[in-house]
């Protein structure tokens, strides 16, 4: 049986508190970036954080100079709704592997798939309880230290059961996992006999150590969303709700009221715009346009990444916004908003901007706007405190419409920065 007894907990921070192990990355700039205001500049990094920003060629460097001439610079996403646990296990034959190096090793490798995509901060939600106690968390934990440098991975303990005599045990396990290393207290209220009761054992528990909330909340239950926005309310360091998706089936002045009530209390929502996660059986988003006009902190996750949920889950952040604006109807801003800076701010992150002073956690996109960025995202450049951690390259050829005919049209080739060809993607 695995060890359940809780670990040292050297992984205990809060997502906003823990310090870099890794040495200072040398100063780099970054050339020719595209803003999204229009502006060419240069960025200098300095550290973990954005040294000085420039009109283009007027910064000079001390270090390494990488050329993003046909790039739009923009502050990296974040992940806040992973599941590091159940993680690209649709393609096994038979139930997934829950040996603790099994799931360290696929926590690992989605945790790298969604870096490679530009997030450079992730939530991951971990079951705890049953025949496994902690020992998937502790899988998760070890996948945390491995990432260090790399990206900044934060666990979500996520009991079965709080309420009851069969939900002792789990209250229990709930606070061993707090000491052992998990950074928000979360769970599934809707799948325990007394959803008041687990609601208030979490919010108990977090207030007892400082921790942040992340329910697993379907959201289709107006009475419930009540209570928990009147029990919830002036938490800190915050309360986060999702996916929520049965929000959108209520009737629109229900939902509106729900709408109202989460906003007084401060909550944030979570949507999950490419689909559903594991335990929930929607396809729909919650109601975005609604939950914002009503003042709701509103960020957007992947869920699941190639599990029995979601098969063919991307964990990509750019396609949330990109589904955000195209089927919701988001400016292009407010899409990418919602996976970067309100994102950020609901895993308790500073906010990044392309300034100085600010840290250096940024995502370079080919293309000119946000919105191309958003459609065709293909080529990314992904920096984590001050230092390239991921590299994506596409280059688009095209053979000859007719190699026969004597003259044609003159096809548009895409070619890299220094090729002389077009933009690429």
């Amino acid at each position: 049986m695995p060890d359940s007894r809780p670990r040292r907990p050297d992984d205990s921070a809060p997502d906003s508190a823990e310090a870099a192990t890794t040495d200072p990355a040398p100063a780099l700039v970054l050339s020719g970036a595209r803003l999204t205001d229009g502006r060419a500049v240069d960025v200098r990094l300095s550290g973990s954080r954005i040294e000085a920003v420039g009109t283009a060629g007027s910064l000079t460097a001390r270090g390494p100079r990488i050329d993003l001439r046909g790039y739009l610079l923009l502050p990296a996403p974040a992940e806040p709704h992973a599941h590091g646990d159940t993680a690209l296990t649709a393609d096994g034959a038979g139930p997934a592997s829950d040996l603790p190096e099994d799931i360290q090793r696929r926590a690992t490798e989605a945790a790298l798939l969604q870096l490679g995509h530009g997030a450079t901060a992730l939530r991951a939600h971990v079951r705890i309880g049953d025949v496994q106690g902690l020992a998937a968390l502790e899988a998760v934990l070890q996948a945390r230290r491995a990432l260090r440098g790399l990206a900044d991975l934060t666990a979500v303990a996520v009991p079965r059961l709080l309420t009851g005599i069969a939900g002792a045990d789990g209250l229990a396990m709930l606070r061993d996992a707090v000491k052992m290393g998990a950074a928000v207290v979360g769970g599934c209220p809707d799948l325990d006999p007394d959803p008041t009761g687990y609601t208030a054992a979490v919010l108990e528990v977090a207030a007892e150590h400082g921790r942040p909330v992340d329910l697993h909340t379907d959201g289709d239950d107006p009475a419930r969303l009540a209570r928990l926005a009147a029990m919830a309310g002036g938490l800190r360091p915050g309360v986060t709700l999702g996916p929520c998706a049965g929000l959108a089936h209520l009737p629109l002045e229900t939902a509106s009221r729900a709408a109202d009530q989460l906003a007084a209390a401060g909550i944030t929502v979570v949507c999950l715009p490419q689909g559903g996660c594991t335990g929930s059986e929607r396809r729909t988003t919650a109601p975005v346009r609604l939950l914002r006009s009503a003042g709701v902190r509103v960020a957007a996750g992947s869920g699941a990444l190639r599990d029995t949920a979601n098969p063919v889950g991307r964990g990509d952040p750019l396609e949330a916004a990109y589904l955000l604006a195209s089927q919701h109807g988001l400016r292009a801003e407010h899409a990418y908003a919602t996976v970067s800076t309100t994102a950020r701010a609901a895993l308790g992150l500073p906010d990044v901007r392309v300034e100085a002073g600010f840290p250096a956690e940024l995502l370079a996109v080919r293309g000119e706007q946000l919105s191309g960025a958003l459609s065709l995202a293909y080529s990314r450049i992904v920096i984590h405190r001050g230092r390239i951690v991921a590299r994506t390259s596409a280059v688009r050829e095209y053979c000859d419409s007719d190699p026969d005919a004597t003259a044609g049209p003159d096809l548009p080739r895409q070619g890299r920065p220094d090729s002389g060809g077009g933009p690429g993607n």
